[in-house]
């Protein structure tokens, strides 16, 4: 009888396995074919229609450079601030995030990289179970090894969930400020990055006490690193950054471009909101 379960339990393990590889992702054409849509964007979508409601979303693909720098660089500090150093999953994150869920007893989101954070977004789902975060892990050393990081990042801030039915810098930059992405300001960019750990909880267009929190300290560290580009940024010690220059945009209203990027529309970009 154990011998017929064990065999049972190894056909269920292996045909798990093929199911996996089979299924699998081409994450290869990301580099030069921009997602249409995402398993997370599609999830919202099913679930707005059991609900009856419209499942219009909000998603406009833009190319790298139409995002404001201030933006690419608020995100980056808010979420993964060794993005440039790891390949897809940062282990001491991972370690502490493990070590806080076994102290609480209870599985959190803690300890995901920016690639991390893309391979779901693109192709799992919010769930905590630890085989969907085994995949997520896999997936995103497939997109290290496939991809470069500008490309991951390009990939993330069109993507990424930034409010209610609104995904991406393009269509929140639109939504939430009447503007494009290329023109964002370093606090609007601030309050976007903010928003990203629960973005239907701290939505941008009515800041909550704990979005205005994080948006303040994201815009410390920006100014703190002064202006360089990213990698500089996240690669230098900030004793031995130049003084950052002064600065009176730390308000929430919409500002001028100040991103050092045209505001002009990309009549190449293929893109588009989704009904």
């Amino acid at each position: 009888m154990s011998k017929r379960i064990l065999l049972a339990f190894l056909v269920i393990v292996t045909m798990s396995f093929l199911y996996e590889w089979i299924t699998f992702p081409d994450v290869a054409k990301l580099a030069t074919e921009p997602p249409a849509s995402s398993s997370f964007m599609e999830i919202r979508r099913r679930e707005l229609k059991s609900e009856g409601k419209d499942d219009t979303i909000q998603y406009k693909w833009v190319p790298y450079g139409r995002i404001s720098p201030y933006l690419r660089r608020a995100v980056l500090v808010a979420e993964d601030d060794t993005f440039y150093e790891h390949g897809g999953v940062d282990v001491k994150a991972m370690q502490d995030a493990l070590k806080k869920d076994w102290e609480k007893k209870k599985v959190t989101q803690g300890g995901s990289t920016i690639t991390q954070q893309l391979a779901k977004n693109l192709y799992l789902s919010p769930s905590r179970n630890p085989f969907r975060k085994l995949k997520e892990y896999l997936i995103a050393r497939s997109l290290e090894n496939h991809l470069t990081k500008k490309r991951i990042l390009e990939l993330y801030l069109n993507v990424v969930e930034m409010g209610e039915r609104v995904y991406g810098a393009e269509a929140a930059a639109q939504f939430y400020f009447k503007e494009p992405a290329s023109a964002l300001s370093p606090s609007q960019s601030a309050l976007l990055a903010g928003c990203l750990p629960n973005p239907r909880i701290m939505t941008p267009d009515h800041p909550n006490k704990r979005l205005r929190s994080r948006q303040a300290m994201i815009l410390s560290r920006m100014h703190r690193w002064g202006y360089l580009v990213e990698q500089e940024v996240l690669r230098t010690t900030p004793t031995s950054l130049p003084a950052p220059v002064p600065r009176t945009d730390t308000d929430l209203t919409p500002a001028p471009s100040e991103s050092g990027t045209t505001g002009t529309t990309d009549t190449s970009a293929p893109a588009t909101t989704t009904t």
